[in-house]
């Protein structure tokens, strides 16, 4: 098949996370003999065609270089609500669309996949003159987009009626896009993205005490964790706590883990690369997840990967598909403490929980391989292309 994939995050460079999990699927996609040509917002000036990975990719410009800061920054939705972020915005649509014209033009093109409903999706829907279908992905903060602004339910509601068919990463964000687009939650496939389980070759062998990864801001809650542990500490049972990631909140949580008197127990080590991950999981005993309204939780599947049992707040999110409430896992309420620091204790205590999470691991391997992602895929396009 021969597909033009529309995204708003292609990795720049080797090592780059922005949408390092769609170039999986792109290359995982073109290793099963598809061709794939990714089409993506140029950054700061730096756009045009390039081959990355034997995936020819087209980066758009939509502003003057300074003014290309729409991407690749996770402030899209914010930059967007001003008057010089909106316009560009406009821009970048119209621009993408017109790309995903020029190359049906150039090649037998079947079908066009954007991922996120916004800007992808409506680009893929500008570009409807090529008679191609078009297959959208939610990814989460396209959802979220919908549950607070009519003007964005109007929209994504023309869109996702039009694409021949809609995905999403959980069964949480089908449900929430569904419900905000009246769209039939049946329409919608469930197909999380790929990992890179190339690299999760190791099992924790436990010792490690407590793991959490992440972007350090509000929305991750990485003082709950510190929270428990406190309540642990102050109960005589003291667990080490290692903190990846970085994000604006770092600050906030290093001194508050001083205030909480877990400054000698707790590490900050900072961001790492991806491949880096399992290397910084180490030996953990329990990977500790505390965000709530998170689209999948591919943390959480990582840990498991590495036989770390997982601990999760969960307000229904994706992050229930991914972890079990019993054996390998443990779902708590969103705003419980006592019950977080309870599930923290019980599977740091327990060996046997790290066998069952290499066993729930097992199964995420052979569901998020690439390859295996990548041959849903091809269902999913076989079906577009017979609606």
């Amino acid at each position: 098949m021969n597909v033009v994939c529309v995204t708003h995050a292609y990795p720049r460079w080797d090592g780059d996370v922005a949408g390092a999990f769609i170039e999986r699927l792109v290359v995982a996609l073109v290793g099963r003999g598809n061709a794939v040509h990714v089409i993506a917002p140029a950054d700061a000036g730096k756009g045009g065609k390039e081959l990355r990975h034997r995936v020819p990719v087209t980066r758009v410009r939509y502003a003057p270089a300074s003014w290309e800061t729409l991407a690749y920054r996770g402030a899209m939705v914010a930059a967007a609500r001003t008057p010089w972020g909106a316009a560009a915005a406009a821009v970048l649509v119209t621009r993408q669309a017109r790309a995903i014209a020029a190359v049906c033009r150039g090649a037998d093109i079947h079908l066009v996949h954007a991922h996120w409903w916004i800007p992808g999706g409506i680009s893929a829907w500008l570009a409807r003159r090529t008679r191609r279908p078009y297959v959208v992905t939610l990814h989460g903060t396209d959802v979220a987009l919908l549950e607070h602004s009519a003007a964005a339910r109007f929209v994504a509601r023309h869109i996702m009626r039009r694409a021949a068919v809609v995905t999403a990463v959980s069964s949480y964000l089908a449900e929430r896009a569904a419900r905000a687009t009246g769209l039939d939650a049946r329409r919608i496939v469930i197909q999380p993205m790929p990992l890179d389980t190339r690299v999760f070759t190791r099992i924790s062998a436990g010792g490690g005490g407590v793991v959490t990864v992440g972007r350090l801001t509000q929305q991750k809650r990485i003082h709950l964790v510190l929270e428990a542990l406190a309540r642990l500490h102050a109960a005589g049972r003291t667990l080490a706590l290692t903190v990846v990631g970085d994000g604006p909140e770092r600050a906030n949580l290093e001194r508050r883990a001083r205030e909480l008197g877990l400054a000698s127990h707790t590490r900050f080590v900072g961001a790492v690369p991806p491949d880096r991950i399992p290397e910084a999981v180490g030996d953990a005993d329990v990977f500790a997840l505390p965000a709530v309204g998170e689209g999948l939780g591919l943390a959480a599947a990582e840990a498991l990967l590495l036989g770390v049992p997982v601990v999760a707040a969960t307000d229904g999110g994706g992050v229930s598909d991914i972890v079990p409430s019993g054996g390998a896992g443990r779902l708590v309420p969103p705003h419980d403490v006592a019950a977080l620091a309870r599930a923290l204790e019980e599977l740091a205590s327990d060996p046997e929980s790290r066998r069952r999470a290499a066993e729930a691991g097992a199964v995420l391997r052979r569901r998020l391989e690439p390859a295996a992602v990548a041959e849903r895929f091809e269902a999913v396009y076989r079906q577009a292309l017979d609606a």
